[in-house]
């Protein structure tokens, strides 16, 4: 298969603004992933392509970035998929995800995002003591089943690099840290689900979201992240978890 990419290219320390590199790969399977391709790129046309990436397997969420206008881990999506069936040819645009400084080629400044993530505490607070008997803090399956879906994020950004809500406004919190949030204001077991509705309720807390679904459609683990993010706002309106 015939692979042209084309893929925005950006180095600060001589480039006054990004431009376009054009590649065509000949000889690809179309099993390939877009990564793989990636990987062609700079392993046998250009060097100096930079991207972040680790595991290869959907695991990491490191290789998230736009791939034909959508968000996507460049790991998981095969070659075949882009294009139709029998084609001989395909055209790939890849782009460093929006909203994020971009530091090099395919890699974004990650902080911004790790800064609203680390504000709603996502780790688990209780001052209860540990069972006199040494086990674990038991939780029945049904409240387990409330916040199963978002303990799969992989703080990938995707979701959140995805909304326009969060273009517009950097300092919107963004759904990723709003799955974070949930997945410990709807545990049974943790204490603080007060503290982290207080700062989802903030300006540019969770009543930023507009219900646009671009965050559920772009996650890799297919988490209802629209869903989520009803569920907080109905928390923070009812003030019953």
């Amino acid at each position: 298969m015939l692979v042209e990419m084309k893929i925005r290219r950006f180095n600060p320390e001589q480039d006054k603004k990004s431009w376009w590199g054009e590649y065509t790969l000949t000889d690809v399977n179309p099993n390939d992933s877009v990564l793989d391709v990636l990987h062609k790129v700079k392993w046998t046309i250009d060097g100096t392509l930079t991207l972040r990436r680790s595991c290869a397997h959907g695991v990491c969420g490191s290789d998230a970035m736009r791939i034909n206008g959508a968000n996507a881990l460049a790991c998981k999506v095969l070659i075949a998929r882009l294009g139709k069936e029998g084609d001989a040819k395909v055209k790939i645009q890849v782009e460093p995800m929006l909203g994020l400084p971009v530091v090099k080629d395919l890699i974004v400044d990650m902080e911004p995002f790790f800064e609203h993530y680390r504000s709603v505490k996502p780790y688990f607070i209780s001052d209860r003591p540990v069972p006199e008997n040494g086990r674990e803090r038991l939780q029945s399956q049904a409240d387990r089943q409330k916040f199963d879906d978002t303990t799969k994020c992989i703080l990938c950004a995707a979701c959140t690099t995805s909304c326009p809500s969060f273009w517009a406004h950097e300092r919107y919190v963004g759904p990723a840290s709003i799955v974070q949030a949930h997945r410990f204001i709807f545990d049974s077991r943790d204490e603080a689900y007060e503290e982290r509705l207080e700062v989802l309720g903030e300006a540019y807390g969770v009543w930023r979201c507009r219900t646009i679904f671009n965050c559920t459609n772009a996650c890799p683990r297919e988490i209802e992240v629209t869903k989520a993010i009803a569920d907080v706002k109905r928390a923070l309106t009812t003030g019953e978890i």
